[in-house]
């Protein structure tokens, strides 16, 4: 696959949806990539990437930012609090605010800094006991605490469980989503993103699809 032909698959799903393309933001996944397979894609003239870890961005990302104009970089990954004050210094876009203490941390952090990154909530939508995020239950409650912390919700995100039907976990996060009021959904990856675009998603995060399967070794 690459990165033309996920562009023309979203095209296709937003047409079929009746949405419009621009209002889906396609992150391309590089964690874990080979530095080349990385610059391809930023030759190609893609700016928007997601990473999993800080450490990790920190390694690559820099030295990207300082030769290609306009990186929009995003942490998809689990954010360790004390590694958030990294993390807003570098990325533009948090997918992963999963619990209280960590929203109090971003909210200190832009109360000095005098401004924050975008902020998606994780909602454990499949509520399994080994994945983070607030349970669907205590989506509500945790939304409008972090709205109390004047901190910008840009919408809430989810990963669904990997042996259930995703659509069913992309419905009840837009349902979470619209009853509070928020427009983004953060959801769908190289396996299901047209599915999620059908039901409204607005981020989708797609890796291997693009850049070939990841080596972990």
């Amino acid at each position: 696959m690459s990165l033309t032909e996920i562009k023309t698959r979203v095209a296709k799903a937003c047409k079929s949806a009746g949405r419009n393309v621009e209002d889906v933001t396609l992150i391309a996944v590089s964690k874990v990539q080979p530095l080349e397979r990385v610059e391809a894609v930023l030759e190609e003239g893609h700016r928007i990437f997601g990473e999993n870890r800080v450490q990790e961005a920190q390694g690559k990302w820099p030295d990207f930012m300082a030769r290609y104009s306009g990186v929009d970089l995003h942490l998809l990954g689990p954010l360790q609090t004390n590694k958030a004050k990294q993390a807003v210094e570098l990325f533009s876009t948090i997918h992963s605010v999963d619990r209280p203490k960590l929203a109090r941390k971003l909210a200190d952090l832009a109360q000095d800094r005098g401004s924050s990154p975008d902020l998606f909530l994780q909602i454990n939508t499949g509520e399994e006991p080994q994945k983070a995020g607030v349970l669907p239950s205590e989506a509500d409650d945790f939304v409008a605490e972090v709205r109390a912390l004047d901190l910008p919700i840009k919408g809430l995100m989810c990963i669904p469980p990997v042996d259930e039907e995703p659509s069913l976990h992309f419905a009840l996060l837009a349902k979470i989503a619209a009853r509070n009021g928020l427009t983004g959904l953060s959801m769908g990856m190289s396996g299901d993103f047209e599915r999620a675009i059908v039901l409204g998603a607005t981020h989708i995060r797609v890796g291997s699809a693009i850049f070939g399967a990841r080596d972990y070794g």
